[in-house]
């Protein structure tokens, strides 16, 4: 990166006049919010209009307001185009900075261009032989504010949009170009930097694969395949941001989405999309979609790996079905009821009648009660033969009597998905009913519990998740009071949905994503080579039949590893091909300064302490994560704690500490400068999927790798 170009002071002069227009803008929105600030007076379309206007400009403000991150980080300047919008070689250029957002001075002229704008295309995909227009591209590195260097790529005859750079390490013009790669030495730069625990963006060195996922069409279901340091995580949230830019009306109405696999890795991420100026896209994890149910933490329950299997499968909605419909039950006798100075009578052949045309009437079952009340009321009506009685006289009479209110529970129970599932998982009767022809025997026994005393007890497991949200599309809300239907009870749809690691998802919880999509509009990203849930799929047509299909599917794979030294990479990589073999590896564009360091230990903890103070040492400002098998978490804690060492558990404090111990089960997604792996053997013992288990962890460093063990090193590490 060059220290001393001759335009270093012009571009700091620039960069200055930007944030001082920024903080213009900043000042006049304030201005206007304190005009306009909503108070009790006038009409209430007075009143609505004020509140939309004040929260317009409350978002504003929070977009306004970048905290450390750097305003511009590039600029390109290109050839003017003739009135055929084709690039006149030699005439003037168009200078054009890139930045986070869009900035305009008091005259409103253009000073930043907003990174997704398309004008600023050309900055992310330009190459030496489709130039996109451009005569040079210049990538800053800064600080802030602060210019610290200039990289410059040129275009044109015997350039070919190699970077002009006096500053690049030896050999990094020929990797930057080999792997199709822009700004070398901004992006080396950006990547060694120390980790601090929470995800940063990539929008001042996205890559040209990456850009052409960011900028790919809304439409239907997108699939990003990449192996570790790739990327996938971030270019993901990157397409939410620019969609909501492309597509501003109506997707800011419908809502974005993203689903992360755990509260650690939400923790991980939650900077990403409001450094680019999205802060109200929803963050969350799969049980954050069922309300009013309590979930076990992790380590309260454990489930065979046979009830997880059978859980997430697919014919589950079957049982479910199954499930309700048997709660949709005619009398088996006559019901008689005292009525007046006589007698009512609900015949069992009625009631028979009324389930059969209450199934076929109404989609969801709650929906059918109130109906199914009045039929009800009407029949026994019509068993009166003296004299006039409606059915709201037969009702206001007889719906009180416990009789009764016995037999409605029994034709047609109101019911929530917490009280279907807590009746059937705790009645081997109910299961059995419920799963004929749809499960085996020995599965539909895995999914039997004790019944709790009541539902309020029961502490749902994530493998419910799915299954209380099935249950939820097919009851339906319970109506309210005169039978009106909350509309926070109904299932809410987005617009577009990213989710992560969708590879560990089961059929049943992609079709829980499935559910909540508006127009079939996804963002999923994975790795088949990292899939280590209960049903993982062998190929992305096995995730992608329970996904929407409005629009044909598109499966797109990164190819370059960017976090990851190839050193690690050559190791983990041997992993890789025993756990999945066929699969193709990404390429990694960094060689890290010393290879990983494998290291048996007598006393495990002690072998741990020891190398975690070796990385501590050699990376006093980095951060590192101690990764074990979930059940010895606590002992490597303990250990650390008794050697004086300052440290986090990932499950109660994210990745706030630079010292981190984090169970395998989690530490998908996340990257640490340094990782220790303790016990290879256990986590693949320990896993189902354990190999695979043990390849995510292998890649989660981007500077230092080291590896504890006492037992035997699995194969592909020997």
């Amino acid at each position: 990166m060059t220290q001393h170009h001759p335009d270093l002071a012009d571009e700091q002069a620039y960069i200055d006049l930007a944030y001082d227009c920024l903080e213009q803008s900043r000042t006049s929105a304030w201005r206007l919010r304190d005009l306009t600030e909503p108070d009790l007076g006038g009409t209430f379309q007075a009143r609505f209009e004020r509140n939309a206007f004040d929260e317009a400009l409350v978002k504003r403000l929070t977009d306004l307001d970048l905290g450390n991150a750097a305003l511009v980080f590039g600029r390109i300047d290109r050839h003017a185009v003739d009135d055929d919008g084709v690039a006149v070689q030699g005439g003037e250029l168009e200078g054009f900075h890139i930045g986070r957002l869009a900035v305009a001075d008091a005259d409103a002229e253009p000073i930043v261009i907003d990174w997704r704008a398309p004008v600023a295309e050309p900055f992310y995909r330009a190459t030496g032989r489709e130039p996109m227009g451009l005569a040079r591209r210049r990538h800053f590195a800064v600080e802030g504010r602060r210019l610290l260097g200039i990289e410059d790529e040129l275009f044109g005859e015997g350039h070919l949009g190699l970077g002009h750079d006096d500053g690049l390490a030896d050999g990094a013009s020929s990797r930057a170009g080999t792997a199709g790669l822009r700004g070398y030495s901004t992006l080396i730069a950006s990547l060694e930097r120390g980790r601090t625990g929470t995800l940063g963006d990539i929008v001042a060195t996205i890559q040209a694969e990456q850009d052409e996922i960011i900028r790919s069409p809304q439409p239907g279901v997108l699939v990003v395949q990449g192996g570790p340091g790739t990327g996938k995580t971030v270019v993901a949230l990157h397409r939410a941001a620019y969609l909501l830019y492309t597509h501003r009306f109506p997707l800011e109405d419908q809502g974005v989405l993203v689903i992360g696999p755990n509260r650690v890795f939400l923790k991980y991420i939650e900077q990403v999309l409001p450094s680019l100026g999205e802060a109200g896209i929803e963050q969350v994890v799969l049980s954050d979609l069922v309300p009013n149910v309590q979930f076990a933490t992790r380590g309260q329950t454990r489930e065979s790996e046979l009830t997880a299997r059978v859980k997430g499968d697919a014919r589950m909605s079957d049982l479910i079905d199954r499930a309700i419909s048997d709660r949709e039950r005619p009398l088996r006798d006559d019901l008689v009821v005292p009525f007046r100075s006589g007698y009512v009578r609900l015949r069992s052949d009625e009631t028979a009648r009324i389930t059969r045309q209450g199934r076929r009437r109404f989609r969801r079952h709650n929906s059918a009660r109130k109906w199914v009340e009045g039929e009800i009321w009407a029949s026994m009506a019509a068993t009166w033969g003296y004299g006039d009685a409606s059915a709201r006289d037969i009702r206001s009479q007889v719906r009180s009597l416990p009789e009764v209110r016995e037999a409605l529970e029994r034709i047609w129970p109101v019911l929530t998905p917490a009280e279907l599932l807590h009746d059937l998982f705790g009645s081997m009767g109910l299961l059995r009913l419920a799963a004929d022809g749809v499960l085996e025997e020995r599965e539909y026994k895995a999914l039997y519990r004790p019944r709790s005393e009541s539902v309020q007890e029961v502490r749902w497991t994530q493998a419910d998740v799915a299954l209380l949200d099935d249950a939820r599309e097919v009851l339906g809300p319970k109506p309210g009071k005169n039978g009106k239907i909350d509309e926070f009870d109904e299932i809410r749809t987005y617009g577009h949905i990213v989710i992560d690691e969708v590879q560990d998802l089961t059929p049943m919880q992609l079709k829980m994503t499935t559910r909540r999509s508006l127009s079939g509009s996804m963002t999923v990203v994975g790795d088949i080579a990292q899939a280590t849930g209960p049903l993982a799929p062998d190929d992305w047509g096995q995730v992608l039949e329970f996904l929407p299909d409005r629009k044909p599917a598109r499966v797109i794979g990164l190819s370059v590893g960017y976090r990851i030294p190839a050193q690690i990479m050559e190791l983990a990589n041997r992993v890789m091909a025993a756990a999945t073999p066929g699969l193709r590896v990404p390429s990694s564009v960094r060689v890290g300064e010393v290879g990983p360091r494998i290291v048996r230990a007598d006393s495990l903890t002690a072998g741990v302490v020891d190398e975690v103070r070796i990385l501590r040492a050699e990376m006093s400002a980095g951060s590192v994560a101690v990764v074990a098998p979930d059940d010895l978490c606590d002992e490597v804690s303990d250990a650390l704690t008794a050697a004086g060492l300052v440290h986090g558990r990932a499950s109660s404090t994210g990745l706030d500490q630079s010292l981190t111990v984090v169970p395998v089960s989690v530490i998908k997604g996340l990257e640490l400068d340094g990782v220790v792996v303790v016990e290879p053997s256990r986590i693949v013992a320990d896993q189902e999927h354990g190999m695979r288990s043990l390849y995510v962890a292998l890649t989660r460093s981007t500077q230092r790798l080291s590896i504890v063990h006492h037992d035997e090193l699995p194969g592909p590490l020997r």
